[in-house]
């Protein structure tokens, strides 16, 4: 996000100042810290995560929460050693496998677990970690991440969790880093009986204890860490059931009372996401644990089964349209952005924080596939286009690894428009949506690397997109196309590129549509006129320049 993470607030929305650049701040110097939450450290390697059970009571009126994890993973090579995130300041209290309290010590965020009993290849392990305490509260949800402890307008506890980027240690235990998913997993949240807690999957069990509620929400696929999210409200449901490509998808919508009317209406565009979306990029990836739609007090997230909702039911980005053009207006944002994430963040995950372009750059790009699905390629590539006016070129799309890193914010606006470029390029928009359902299906509830998606690509495509991709992702350098006319002749090069990019480019020339193969060095072609109209299609990403 979901998410997601687009930009920071309203009032800057039209400013030239980087939206993006505040929600992925420069960093140039990295501590071991960034290390031990960004790389697969020893004490993560040797253990493979199999399922989780998180239980925990959430008490509203202390801000305070308490419970424990059980932990169960797989066997992969020798050690006794296991490390667990854990933010301050939330505090572990103890950690026990097969009835043995274990020491820990703690060397920051990161808690080292020693293992007394033998650690068998391929033997199936688990141990329980108790904790418990005020965790970070989100001031900004969900850029700055955290708990947002929230009322509504009748005075009633409004909680939710949203952790991107900071990390799911914030609220909990675990083992914080994306490359190793939970294959499934059981969140079991105690909350005051006049509340509802609202989290990933499908309801398995509402228990009554005293003047308390339990919510067991069991999660059946593969999920991320950031994934998991708490909702705690006065929440009143209602549902539909999708007639998708892969079956019955029950869709659920949870709101607040007040609320529910104009969610009835304004959640309608849920459906049509399913539609446009499963069109483009294949079956919905989480069928077993169904799709929902959670308002919470902040923007929103991609929490996975669980989307959240806070865009204040307006279409747009809290009523505003990121092009300029009109045709973000068409449809809530948040919905329709925070869904994509389905199938780009939550189905396929990068390992590495430093990819996160895979998650945004796929997922704004959505935005633009979902008016083409409804209102026409010519909306969806006037949209793609507008939304260039929010790009900075402040550093590459591509961040540092192994260091919980991200990239510069233009993997939102950038990225969605290098993979505008990218279909121009193939010039077959069914080979270009069998490309984005090949995706999914190749990488159905996997992690992956950059190398991994531009392997892929590149394979289908039967095109080297080697240097396309380092141009866009691993510079701030645009295409620039130079050219001159003179002596009824055109001349043409590209500059301001990466060795050895040539991309072609459709221009149109004296009224008259054509391919031109620019490389670094000057190229010619010959005029029947002195003075002939020239212009660049729109829409490939480059900026051209005549001498």
């Amino acid at each position: 996000m979901t998410h997601r993470f687009y930009i920071l607030l309203l009032l800057i929305i039209f400013s030239t100042t980087s939206i993006q650049a505040q929600l992925h701040s420069e960093k140039s110097k990295f501590t071991k810290q960034d290390t031990l939450r960004g790389s697969i450290t020893p004490e993560r390697a040797w253990w493979d995560l199999t399922y989780y059970h998180l239980d925990i009571k959430v008490n509203p009126e202390e801000k305070y929460i308490s419970g424990k994890n059980t932990i169960q993973y797989k066997v992969l090579e020798n050690n006794s050693v296991l490390q667990i995130d854990l933010q301050a300041p939330l505090k572990i209290t103890k950690v026990i496998q097969n009835g043995n309290i274990l020491e820990v010590t703690q060397d920051g965020n990161a808690h080292f677990i020693t293992l007394k009993n033998n650690q068998d290849i391929g033997s199936i392990q688990s141990l329980d970690v108790y904790y418990e305490g005020h965790p970070r509260e989100a001031v900004n949800a969900p850029w700055d991440g955290g708990i947002s402890w929230k009322k509504d307008q009748n005075g009633n506890h409004f909680i939710a969790s949203s952790c991107q980027g900071i990390g799911a240690s914030v609220w909990w235990p675990n083992k914080d880093h994306m490359y190793d998913e939970v294959d499934s997993m059981l969140i079991s949240v105690n909350v005051p009986d006049k509340l509802m807690n609202i989290s990933n999957g499908r309801l398995r069990l509402v228990e009554q204890i005293d003047t308390t509620k339990t919510y067991h929400w069991i999660v059946k696929s593969p999920i991320n860490n950031y994934g998991v999210n708490i909702n705690i409200g006065d929440y009143v449901k209602f549902s539909e059931v999708y007639d998708g490509i892969a079956g019955n998808l029950d869709m659920d919508y949870y709101v607040l009372k007040d609320n529910l009317e104009k969610a009835k209406e304004h959640f309608k565009d849920a459906p049509k996401m399913m539609k446009a979306f499963e069109h483009w990029f294949g079956p919905y990836p989480f069928y077993k644990d169904g799709f929902k739609l959670v308002e919470v007090p902040y923007l929103g997230m991609e929490h996975q089964s669980s989307v959240t909702y806070g865009n204040q039911y307006k279409k747009g980005y809290l009523g505003n349209d990121w092009s300029g053009t009109g045709w973000g207006l068409k449809f809530d944002f948040i919905i329709i952005h925070e869904s994509g994430h389905e199938w780009f963040a939550n189905n396929i995950t990068y390992k590495d924080i430093a990819d996160m372009w895979i998650h945004e750059s796929f997922t704004c790009y959505s935005e633009s596939l979902f008016l083409d699905y409804y209102f026409g390629k010519k909306a969806a590539s006037e949209y793609v286009i507008g939304i260039r006016r929010n790009i900075q070129n402040d550093k590459p799309i591509i961040g540092q690894y192994d260091v919980n890193n991200e990239g510069s914010g233009d993997m939102y606006f950038k990225g969605a428009n290098m993979l505008h470029t990218l279909r121009q390029l193939i010039e077959d928009d069914e080979k270009w949506r069998q490309i984005l359902r090949g995706l999914n299906r190749t990488f159905y509830h996997q992690t992956v690397t950059t190398k991994q998606i531009e392997d892929y690509i590149s394979k289908e495509t039967k095109i080297d997109l080697t240097e396309f991709f380092n141009q866009y992702l691993r510079t701030t350098k645009i295409p620039t196309l130079e050219y001159k006319i003179e002596n009824k002749e055109l001349k043409y090069r590209w500059t301001k590129i990466v060795d050895k990019f040539d991309m072609p480019i459709q221009i149109t020339l004296d009224g008259k549509e054509q391919w031109i193969f620019p490389k670094a060095e000057w190229k010619t072609i010959p005029l029947e006129s002195k003075n002939p109209s020239f212009e660049i299609n729109p829409n490939f990403y480059v900026e051209s320049k005549q001498l």
